[in-house]
């Protein structure tokens, strides 16, 4: 019953203006975020489905929000999940939604439940062609056998894709592995893993591919010291860890306490370690501080207008005011160039899940200015599709993504390197992992192929 209270009280935070879907979502410990889109998706019909069958008015004690969550549940979802008296009560009144149901069904001339949504209601633009994307987290397992898994769940697995298209096909419990990225499984987007016993323990990570695009590009070698300046809800923090092999140290920085303690949670699932959380404004760090005189990475993610993001369920803002983009753009501009004033930096990604140049492109290039030749642009992933717009010379650099043209959210990611120092890590590194035959491993190009690890221990259904 909590997984339903608590799907109700971030309905009512939205409803009184608390904050938008995910940072409610993120200040709860349950993974709520497909139950509380989808019953927003559907809020309209539920309206009509509690009126109709009068359900508030029989049960008195019944709150709008929760009875919402719970006939969506009962009716559209998987059913409900939940004991006690309100398990007890919707099943006394189901027969009376579903001809409540059936009934509007008949009046609007539809047979199936997704066409009694209004345009509206429709989830936004590109989310019904963006694939669902599972990052396998190798601090817990490894790719063949959350591979065999999910066959095991009666999922057929088509090998390793060749193109977009390929994944842009993909149907019924068919998936794939990425062409682009090693350790990234691909389903239809439809599939929902929320429950699945993979995600709940923290074997898989839900995050979109152009999501995985910064940690996989920065690179940072194990044993390094990293700073994640603007960390929370934590899939990129993990991913780091992930890549470092839990040796190093990670130093995650947000300000807002109920994100860092749902992404402590999140961490600790996903079996990292070597992290220190901590409640700060990272404009606030202090360079120079001996703690981060071992930081030579530095991941960079900072708030944006979020115009790239593809939501399955209703969209959330509107498009920002040319002030805000501004606002925004300054903000973004003073925490690049504090974060390239760190000594011991040598290679840092900046990126952003918006689509405009102000955030992007035209923050690059201005921040590159001030710092004159001590910094340059790393042209990374020559094989990714979508470059940088060209506002100025060397922008072909930046990577950019789309749901038309990468299937993913719209991304973009800039590489900086510390200029006349040994790279960081090598520019090639996504064309080998691409040409790389082997799942989940990476090599600089000509080194010999390494031998095979002993798998890590099974996930049991």
């Amino acid at each position: 019953m909590a997984l339903y209270s608590a799907a109700a009280a971030v309905l009512e935070g939205l409803e009184r203006g608390e904050g938008g879907i995910k940072s409610l979502v993120y200040s709860s410990r349950f993974p709520l975020y497909a139950l509380v889109t989808e019953t927003l998706r559907y809020s309209p019909v539920l309206e009509k489905l509690l009126a109709g069958a009068a359900l508030l008015q029989a049960e008195k004690k019944l709150q709008p929000q929760l009875a919402k969550v719970l006939v969506y549940d009962l009716l559209f979802g998987k059913g409900l999940k939940c004991g006690g008296r309100w398990k007890v009560l919707a099943r006394r009144h189901r027969a009376r939604l579903e001809a409540e149901l059936a009934r509007l069904k008949v009046q609007q001339k539809v047979s199936r439940n997704e066409d009694l949504l209004a345009p509206a209601q429709a989830a936004s633009p590109g989310a019904s062609q963006v694939p669902r994307y599972v990052r396998v987290n190798t601090l817990k397992t490894c790719v063949d056998d959350v591979i065999d898994f999910f066959k095991r769940q009666g999922y057929s697995y088509l090998g390793k894709a060749t193109s977009v298209e390929e994944l842009r096909a993909l149907s019924g419990k068919k998936f794939l592995l990425d062409l682009h990225l090693p350790e990234l499984l691909v389903f239809p987007p439809q599939t929902d893993l929320h429950d699945n016993l993979l995600y709940t323990s923290g074997h898989i990570i839900l995050q979109d591919k152009a999501s995985c695009l910064p940690a996989f590009l920065l690179a940072p070698t194990a044993g390094s010291h990293v700073i994640d300046a603007c960390a929370a809800p934590g899939n990129k923090t993990s991913h780091l860890a992930a890549i470092l092999k839990n040796k190093g140290q990670i130093f995650a920085f947000d300000v807002d306490t109920k994100r860092l303690a749902t992404m402590n949670t999140m961490l600790m699932r996903a079996g990292v370690t070597g992290f220190q959380l901590a409640q700060q404004d990272f404009l606030t760090v202090d360079p120079g501080d001996p703690r981060y005189s071992k930081v030579t990475y530095i991941l960079l993610d900072p708030s944006c207008s979020g115009s790239g993001m593809v939501t399955r369920g209703p969209r959330e803002e509107a498009a920002p005011s040319a002030e805000r983009l501004q606002a925004l753009a300054g903000f973004q501009r003073k925490v690049l160039s504090h974060a390239l004033s760190f000594p011991a930096l040598r290679r840092l990604v900046y990126s952003t899940c918006s689509l405009h140049r102000e955030e992007n492109e035209d923050v690059v290039h201005a921040v590159l200015q001030e710092h004159g030749s001590a910094f340059r642009l790393v042209n990374t992933f020559p094989s990714w599709p979508c470059r940088g717009l060209a506002t100025f010379l060397g922008a072909e650099s930046c990577l950019r993504a789309s749901p038309a043209d990468t299937l993913t959210h719209g991304f973009f990611v800039a590489v900086l390197e510390r200029c006349g120092e040994e790279a960081a890590a090598p520019s090639s590194l996504p064309v080998a992992a691409e040409e790389n035959p082997q799942h989940g491993e990476t090599r600089e190009p000509g080194a010999a192929p390494k031998k095979r690890k002993r798998k890590k221990k099974r996930v049991k259904e």
